[in-house]
């Protein structure tokens, strides 16, 4: 959440939180993504980008991405591109189905068995 306060210099200062929470607030599935985006992002760019897909998930608390990264290498055949602990992203790569069953398995577990508030998939 962002809120603006204004000092007595009239400056603006801008304030940023975080709500505690157990929540998934983008669980997002970008299929057939061109070229141009796996090497922007430092994936692995020897695959058929027809057939693949990249699986972006935010999380908090941040420290479940690292839950969610193992929930996804048991479940699927995807590759690990990127876990970040400290901002609860997590984004992988692998065939469209196998990114789809990733990101529901992940969104099932913390949902039913954690009691996370779960987001919808998303998809472009």
């Amino acid at each position: 959440m962002n809120g603006v306060l204004d000092t007595n210099e009239g400056k603006l200062r801008i304030i940023q939180e975080t709500v505690p929470g157990k929540q998934v607030t983008l669980a997002h599935i970008i299929a057939s993504p061109d070229e141009i985006v796996y090497k922007k992002l430092g994936l692995n760019p020897s695959i058929d980008y027809q057939k693949a897909a990249i699986g972006i998930l935010s999380i908090t608390p941040s420290e479940v991405s690292v839950i969610a990264g193992d929930l996804a290498i048991k479940t699927s055949v995807i590759e690990m591109g990127f876990i970040d602990r400290f901002s609860g992203t997590l984004m992988f790569t692998g065939r469209i189905s196998e990114v789809d069953s990733a990101i529901k398995t992940i969104l099932a577990y913390l949902r039913d068995t954690l009691k996370f508030t779960v987001c919808e998939i998303t998809k472009t």
